[in-house]
């Protein structure tokens, strides 16, 4: 089996979480490697690294490889001279900073450049230590051991962060996903309670999403709706039978009654602070207001009835007429578009009556795709 690196422990460490210590990683299976045009530099630095007991030594002499091999393998240290021709370690170091990887790892300067101008601009051009020539192989050992713990250090803590991320998403999107399971039940529980199908409100939250997308909502505003418009009769389960059910018209005050499933909707939708409660909650409550403020429940009109409330509002009158119901028959397609356009600018907002007619091949698309299931004759 072949030995592993420090990364490649500190990986499957992270991998495992298996609860190893930092200090059970050992630093002299690090990658290490040497940049200096010197060979005699070279198998001297060679020489005192393996003495110290590292092993995984990869000496360069010429500066302009130390890029390509940056792309082929990881490295956990790189010892740089400064002084070389072609490319010197200030140009080395711009270039491996220009690389903007996450675990770029720590350069160690070993030069024979005294000067402390030299010194400073290689701690601003990204080294993190410096030594001089000629070295003392115990310095120079510490110097790396340190260099090699804080890296790993730095990675431990990266790991830890990138699971801890991963697993606030998970239970995040764990989180959305149960509220949008109680979403779409009880927005066919509430269907059902009228005698509808759970594919009516596929086809409304659909028609619904198409509609919003063609007025300009973002892509996720978009799945917004598309997840929180079948909640927009859930106040029904606050109806009575007699009146909900009843098949003929309704009495003036039972169709006061009736238009409270739009305040119950909301109030049911109400309490919780996340994206698609309240979208519902807000379609709920206005999706029965009308373009010229004689809808219900509080005479919105115009722009002031949320635009998610007016898309809702084609969506579901459409497919509601063209579908069949105990208590009615349902409408011709051309009857509804017909009954559509009339109601532009006086229960539709206008342009959400134009965008519709231009997506009309659209809409009837999701209409056959999701149409109700033929009962033969018995």
């Amino acid at each position: 089996m072949n030995a592993m690196s420090a990364t490649e422990l500190w990986d499957r460490e992270r991998r495992l979480d298996n609860g190893v210590g930092l200090e059970e990683l050992d630093v002299r299976m690090a990658d290490i490697l040497l940049v200096d045009d010197e060979i005699v530099n070279l198998k001297l630095l060679q020489r005192s690294l393996k003495a110290a007991g590292y092993t995984r030594l990869t000496p360069l002499s010429d500066p302009h490889a130390v890029l390509p091999h940056f792309e082929s393998h990881r490295y956990d240290l790189v010892v740089l001279d400064l002084n070389m021709p072609g490319m010197n370690g200030f140009e080395i170091m711009s270039k491996l900073q220009a690389l903007n990887q996450d675990d770029m790892p720590p350069v160690l300067i070993l030069t024979a450049q005294h000067a402390q101008e030299d010194r400073i601009r290689a701690l601003r051009s990204g080294a993190q230590d410096y030594i001089t020539k000629p070295f003392s192989i115990e310095e120079l050992s510490a110097r790396v051991r340190n260099l090699l713990q804080a890296q790993l250090n730095r990675k431990h803590i990266r790991g830890r962060n990138l699971q801890l991320e991963q697993r606030v998403c998970e239970r995040t999107q764990e989180l959305y996903d149960t509220r949008l399971q109680i979403v779409r039940r009880l927005g066919r529980a509430a269907e059902y309670r009228d005698n509808e199908t759970g594919l009516h409100i596929v086809r409304m939250s659909k028609i619904s999403a198409l509609l919003g997308e063609a007025v300009g909502m973002g892509r996720e505003s978009c799945e917004l709706l598309l997840n929180a418009s079948p909640m927009h009769d859930i106040g029904k389960i606050g109806i009575p039978d007699h009146i909900l059910l009843k098949p003929g018209g309704f009495e003036p005050q039972e169709w006061e009654i009736m238009k409270m499933h739009t305040t119950i909707g909301a109030d049911i939708l109400s309490g919780d602070d996340s994206d698609i409660l309240n979208m519902a909650r807000e379609i709920a409550f206005t999706h029965h207001e009308k373009w010229d403020g004689s809808g219900y429940p509080c005479g919105l009109q115009g722009v002031s009835i949320p635009l998610e409330g007016r898309i809702v509002a084609v969506a579901d009158v459409f497919d509601a007429l063209t579908s069949e119901r105990p208590y009615k028959r349902a409408w011709q397609i051309e009857d509804a578009l017909d009954f559509v356009r009339n109601q532009r600018e006086k229960h539709f907002d206008p342009q959400l009556v134009d965008l519709f007619m231009e997506n009309l091949p659209a809409v009837l698309e999701i209409r056959n795709r999701f149409a109700e299931p033929q009962v033969s004759a018995a």
